[in-house]
């Protein structure tokens, strides 16, 4: 096992890595920006290092920083945590080459599903199903547009490295196809440095289901049930839940099987999460995720594992402690809190001048925030994750009603009570909500 552990992150996810880190014996290692000096991970990690300015290219992107830290150090292992470098195949060869275990999977794989066109092949000559498309990347206007009369309006042009919503476009007539493809183009080339776009069937008004996987370097791969991730704004989600209060038993077993069958046979180590489109009872493959999620606490309330421990002890070269079938207790629900007004959305940084976290049974808040505490303007503006559990989906909405009206965060606006009005509205409470239905709602505040 592991002796000290760097985490290349900051915020919540450094801080959820220390605690596993500490729970297991194992020496941990904070890196930060200047704007970070007095963040709650750098306080309570066993060392930290101090990589560069606040800018996230000059400290948190910056790999010569972060492995001459880990050098510095001792530490035998990097924790990219999500975000900035955990999917940057670069980075982890690098952190290999220089003799440091990857806490994560194989170079290979993270290039492998980071690209959107290889990845949907991939999965799709393993047997996943997949939304009927271009086979590849598509190189011109032209092109596309006869494999979208093809295929029938409307269609949506995704990039082939993106994410978050970027380079992505949905057509709904011929006149409009070429300037958005030449859009979808452009933003892809500006946000990935790479302007290779694909082709799909647009889905109306599906749901986004995701598998959270997990693999060994022995040959053993689990599913660790769904969680449903359908309320979004701009593609990026608001409130995560499991399990989906549209799945049965039968469907929530085929689907999970099928994605572990398909991590077990590409041989892929550590956690990942393999994310769906759901319509009319049909799953349609969307992408694979080869890092831990934001969300993954609604997993570990419902199983009562650790997916972080699990990570490590993986990495470490271990076998999964977890072993099927599961026992799923409940249901848990998570929201994801950021630092930005709850009607123009736009972001609030700042002092916490006043801060209390909610408590009491099935509660849980994961964050790294304090009073007192600046949230600087240079990073993601969630500041929080509160996720709760309850012996139903029923008994969950209400103790989530219950955990935000106690939750106490001023100084700063937050989404807080755009979540209250969420979880009170009639699509919600039904569990019949969509991808679209959230934008929909919010037009019509």
């Amino acid at each position: 096992m592991f002796k000290k552990i760097l985490i290349a992150n900051r915020g919540e996810i450094a801080l959820r890595v220390i605690r596993a880190c500490k729970e297991m014996g194992i020496e941990s290692v904070a890196v930060h920006s200047t704007a970070d000096a007095n963040a709650m991970a750098v306080r309570l990690a066993d060392e930290s290092v101090c990589i560069g300015p606040a800018q996230s290219r000059d400290s948190y992107l910056n790999i010569p920083a972060i492995l001459s830290a880990a050098a510095l150090t001792g530490a035998d292992a990097i924790h990219p945590g999500y975000g900035f470098l955990s999917e940057n195949a670069q980075f982890a060869r690098m952190v290999e080459e220089h003799g440091f275990a990857f806490i994560g999977p194989t170079p290979e794989h993270i290039e492998q599903m980071g690209d959107k066109v290889t990845a949907k092949q991939t999965v799709k000559e393993l047997g996943l199903p997949v939304v009927p498309g271009s086979d590849g990347g598509v190189e011109t206007a032209e092109e596309g547009l006869k494999i979208a009369k093809d295929m029938g309006l409307p269609v949506i042009i995704k990039a082939a490295s993106g994410g978050g919503g970027k380079g992505m476009q949905v057509v709904e007539s011929e006149d409009q196809f070429v300037e958005l493809f030449n859009r979808a183009r452009t933003e892809a080339e500006a946000n990935f440095g790479d302007s290779t776009v694909y082709i799909e069937k647009f889905l109306k008004d599906p749901k986004h289901i995701e598998i959270q996987v997990f693999g060994d370097t022995h040959g053993n791969a689990i599913h660790l049930g769904e969680r449903d991730c359908s309320v979004q704004r701009r593609h990026q989600k608001l409130v995560e839940e499991g399990p989906s209060p549209v799945l049965t038993d039968e469907l929530r077993e085929e689907i999970g099987s099928l994605a572990a069958k398909t991590i077990r046979e590409m041989g892929y180590r550590g956690a990942g999460t393999i994310e769906f489109l759901y319509e009319d009872e049909q799953f349609y493959f969307m992408e694979m995720n080869t890092r831990i999620q934001v969300e993954h606490p609604v997993t570990e309330m419902i199983t009562g594992i650790d997916l972080i421990a699990e990570q490590i002890r993986v990495a470490a070269g271990e076998e999964l402690t977890m072993k099927r079938p599961l026992r799923f207790r409940g249901h848990a629900i998570e929201i994801r809190i950021n630092a930005e007004d709850p009607d123009t959305f736009i972001p609030s940084p700042g002092k916490i001048t006043q801060f209390h976290a909610p408590g009491g049974l099935g509660i849980r808040f994961d964050s790294a925030i304090y009073a007192g505490y600046s949230i600087p303007p240079y990073y993601d503006s969630m500041i929080g994750k509160l996720i709760v559990h309850g012996r139903n989906r029923e008994e969950c909405i209400r103790r989530l009603r219950r955990a935000i009206r106690e939750t106490i965060v001023e100084g700063v606006k937050t989404t807080l009570p755009l979540h209250d009005w969420i979880l009170q509205q009639e699509e919600f409470i039904s569990g019949e909500y969509s991808i679209k239905w959230l934008e929909n709602q919010l037009k019509e505040r």
